[in-house]
């Protein structure tokens, strides 16, 4: 990267602008712009990256959401509710929003993870995006931040789709199972990489079967998949089971 200095205030300084949001505290969007894998190489520029931010930002999303969605849709019980906000702020959701914003392209990540693709991965947006809005929310307060983020999903949160197709695969998989009277357990079969890289393959059991198996960069991601695939196994049984038309008694058996 051209100039001279660290290159976290430069990229944080063209993405606020980008952004239109002027921070009294410029370090906290730095911190929200750097990846762990690029902290690990350059340790000596930047005081540190941005896992605490993600953590912080991960609630204040959540409650900016529920408020918005509590007030939209009087008519939706607790469970509805939940949909709609899963929908939203799941790693895919909050990827879209990061997306929205170009957040991908003024991440600070290292070699490795930029070769992988990083830039273009859902999970490493979504955090990034939780710890861009942690950042936001220090720097401009619970009203700055949560005028920005109602006015960013605004699409996503007047969306007013039955609450019931919105449910995550594991609310529809878990479902589905129960009327049988099992459960789905998920277990994780292999999981690889660096500790700011990690692949895991889970694979989900019904009645001591595995119907779907999934991967991904997170254990929620991974699993998420594998009950897409166990719910749409089950769903193509369950659509051609033959009827039973019976040998048992007729209606006039005593």
């Amino acid at each position: 990267m051209p100039g001279d200095g660290p290159p976290a205030p430069r990229l944080a300084a063209a993405f606020a602008a980008r952004l239109g949001i002027a921070f009294d505290d410029p370090g906290l969007l730095e911190r929200a712009l750097v990846h762990g894998s690029w902290f690990h190489e350059h340790p000596d520029d930047a005081p540190g990256h941005n896992e605490r931010l993600e953590f912080l930002g991960d609630s204040v999303i959540s409650l900016v959401v529920s408020e918005a969605l509590h007030a939209r849709h009087p008519a939706d019980d607790e469970g509805g509710l939940s949909a709609r906000r899963a929908s939203i702020v799941n790693a895919k959701g909050l990827a879209r929003l990061a997306r929205r914003i170009d957040l991908g392209d003024a991440i600070l990540l290292g070699e490795g993870e930029a070769r992988r693709g990083g830039r273009a991965r859902e999970t490493l947006l979504a955090s990034s995006f939780e710890a861009l809005v942690g950042a936001v929310f220090l720097d401009r307060g619970w009203d700055g931040v949560r005028d920005w983020l109602l006015h960013l999903a605004a699409p996503e949160l007047e969306a007013n789709a039955p609450a019931g197709t919105l449910k995550s695969p594991k609310s529809r998989l878990q479902e589905l199972t129960q009327r049988t009277g099992e459960r789905p357990e998920y277990r994780v079969v292999q999981s690889s990489g660096p500790a700011h890289a990690m692949e895991f393959v889970v694979e989900v059991v019904v009645a001591g079967e595995v119907v779907g198996t999934g991967s991904g960069s997170s254990l929620r991601i991974a699993e998420t998949a594998a009950a897409d695939a166990g719910f749409d196994l089950l769903g193509r049984r369950a659509t051609h089971r033959p009827v039973d038309r019976g040998g048992g008694p007729g209606p006039d058996a005593s």
